[in-house]
């Protein structure tokens, strides 16, 4: 390093790699913790053991030395979003970003230290992303099979607000869909959206946009027959993610699921207007459906409080809704609604199964 080692500048950089091999340590532990005693993943436990312990053998004395935690701004500062966690994926998801910007942190100020911690740093960051694969996939897809009133969002006055108060009423899926936003305004609607099923533990997905589902570390992305391919998708996205598509007859359900798709949107079941000029698919593609799809399908199409027993009696366990509760008077009531018989037919379906 060309500072004198006991330059400001120099005890700067050392406190920098301090705070964030502290940083990075503390956010492994964490996430170590429920691989060893929520998960019983010796695997997965003892990778985050060895990634802190690598860390603590470049931990030095120097660095330590130059911790000067009294005068250090940044302990007063917090943020709302770190005050609480809304459920297990939340607080991991939480953790693994901290380890992930604590690790490039690392990599950059290390090479005016230590290029060969630097490199390490940089080697490390790359295993926490397939540590973060293997951590989520299983938990959202688990989340998502649990999963079986979505909610597809329209233009709004009070998007937030609507979205909310379906949430409140027990919505457990939310689709982000505007096609008429700029860029700006879809991230900035995606990121509020996405805090807020945080905060209600629902998952959250963005249409069409898989650029937008990266950018504000969305729940997956839903994919309509002129998007990206899947596996595109789950490249950018990383394999942890949700990829849904939309299907409209058994030709285009079976290249989703050769395709790798989460799950699938089937319909319209009748003709609605978010689909204009399209025929409706009917009961009969719901029925079909039922009988060969082996992923997680979601009924779609004009489904509201009068049609959804015939949509349940053609064969749906899960529904996609939009105008039902986005326009409605009362969306908390409406969505309630749909829980309701959602979660009756899906006690039949165990009583069935049963016999």
């Amino acid at each position: 390093m060309a500072e004198h080692s006991s330059s400001p500048q120099t005890a700067a950089i050392f406190r920098i790699l301090d705070a964030n091999l502290d940083r990075a340590r503390e956010g492994l532990r964490i996430v170590e913790e429920w691989c060893r005693f929520g998960l019983d993943n010796a695997d997965l436990a003892s990778c985050c053991k060895e990634m802190r312990q690598t860390l603590a053998q470049w931990h030095s004395e120097e660095f330590r030395a130059a911790r000067d935690t009294p005068h250090d701004v940044g302990t007063a500062l917090s943020h709302p979003n770190e005050e609480s966690r809304s459920d297990i994926i939340h607080l991991l998801r939480a953790n693994i970003c901290r380890i992930e910007e604590a690790l490039r942190v690392l990599e950059e100020y290390s090479k005016l230290h230590n290029t060969e911690m630097s490199q390490n740093c940089k080697q490390m960051r790359y295993q926490v992303y397939t540590l973060e694969s293997q951590l989520f996939a299983p938990q959202l897809k688990q989340k998502l099979q649990e999963s079986y009133l979505y909610l597809v969002t329209s233009p709004h006055e009070n998007l937030l607000g609507v979205v909310e108060a379906a949430l409140q009423g027990g919505v457990h899926i939310v689709q982000y869909r505007d096609k008429d936003k700029n860029d700006n305004e879809r991230y900035t609607n995606a990121l509020a959206l996405k805090q807020l099923c945080d905060r209600y533990g629902a998952l959250f997905l963005v249409n069409d946009r898989v650029d937008i589902a990266a950018a504000i570390d969305a729940d997956g992305v839903h994919l309509g027959q002129t998007d990206l391919p899947i596996a595109v998708a789950r490249d950018i996205l990383g394999a942890g993610k949700i990829v849904g598509r939309s299907t409209t007859n058994p030709e285009e359900l079976d290249k989703a699921l050769k395709e790798g798709a989460d799950y699938v949107g089937v319909g319209p079941v009748y003709e609605t207007p978010t689909k204009p000029g399209k025929a409706a698919a009917g009961h009969a593609y719901v029925s079909y459906a039922q009988e060969y799809c082996p992923v997680p399908w979601f009924a779609i199409g004009s489904i509201n409080t009068d049609n959804i027993h015939e949509v349940l009696g053609a064969g749906a366990q899960r529904v996609a809704v939009v105008r039902s509760i986005m326009q409605s008077e009362q969306p908390t009531l409406a969505t309630q609604f749909f829980v309701a018989q959602l979660s009756r037919k899906q006690t039949l379906m165990r009583i069935e199964g049963a016999n």
